[in-house]
């Protein structure tokens, strides 16, 4: 899973992110979060060796949402993030005038069987530096502002999203592979199948791929750190 959004707009005064406490970028974050809208989500759908669903015709399928909530003349944005999404390809315009409204997503995502995945415990979420797509997407599935609590806004990840959720970021970081997506995908040779980077439906199956072969070469066999170890570490809010 991967979204796009307007950016980060405010940061602490006094402090560079690395130095402050987890609760300290859960409350920044929320911050952000509660001001701006999401503009595109990306989901990629994939059995745990990777399959994609072709449902029954010669194509792969992976799924991008562009919502129309956001308007780039009015709503609040970080201009350098809005400038990166232009020149790469997203239509703002576009996504005002046929994209899905978030309220409608989300009725269609809750009723999809995706989310509530305690009712269907065999599933696993993936995403990379996922702080802000699990507070954009809990924002518009819950219809309100994030908690003002951190361990209030981990519950409702684990409501919403079920037992297993990795956070690609902790693990590699832990690895020692350093970068975001692009740069991890190509150390370990992972190649990007369809679409660039900074659209949501092609950084999701990215990170999938991704993920597998990461699990191939890091957790195949014993190691002395099992990938479940890593299970709900979310970059910025939990520790090692």
């Amino acid at each position: 899973m991967d979204t796009e959004f307007p950016g980060v707009v405010f940061n602490h005064p006094e402090l560079h992110y690395s130095s402050l406490s987890l609760s300290q970028n859960y409350l920044i974050m929320k911050k952000n979060v509660d001001a701006m809208k999401i503009i595109q989500l990306g989901l990629t759908l994939a059995d745990a060796h990777g399959n994609l669903p072709d449902f029954g015709t010669q194509y792969c399928y992976v799924w991008e949402f562009n919502f129309n909530d956001f308007d780039v003349d009015k709503d609040l944005q970080n201009s350098d993030s809005i400038g990166l999404l232009k020149r790469q390809g997203i239509d703002f315009s576009k996504n005002k005038q046929i994209g899905i409204s978030s309220y409608k997503f989300a009725t269609l995502f809750m009723a999809s069987g995706l989310s509530m995945v305690w009712l269907n415990q065999n599933r696993t979420w993936v995403t990379f530096h996922s702080t802000y797509d699990f507070g954009f997407l809990i924002k518009i599935l819950s219809h309100q502002n994030l908690p003002n609590d951190l361990s209030q806004f981990m519950g409702l990840v684990r409501m919403y999203f079920g037992i297993e959720v990795f956070d690609m970021k902790k693990i590699t970081g832990f690895l020692q592979i350093y970068g975001g997506l692009e740069r991890v995908a190509k150390s370990l040779n992972v190649k990007r199948m369809a679409g660039k980077s900074h659209h949501a439906g092609s950084d999701s199956l990215l990170m999938m791929q991704t993920f597998i072969e990461l699990k191939k070469i890091y957790f195949n066999g014993p190691t002395k750190v099992s990938l479940n170890d890593f299970n709900y570490m979310l970059h910025g809010l939990a520790t090692n």
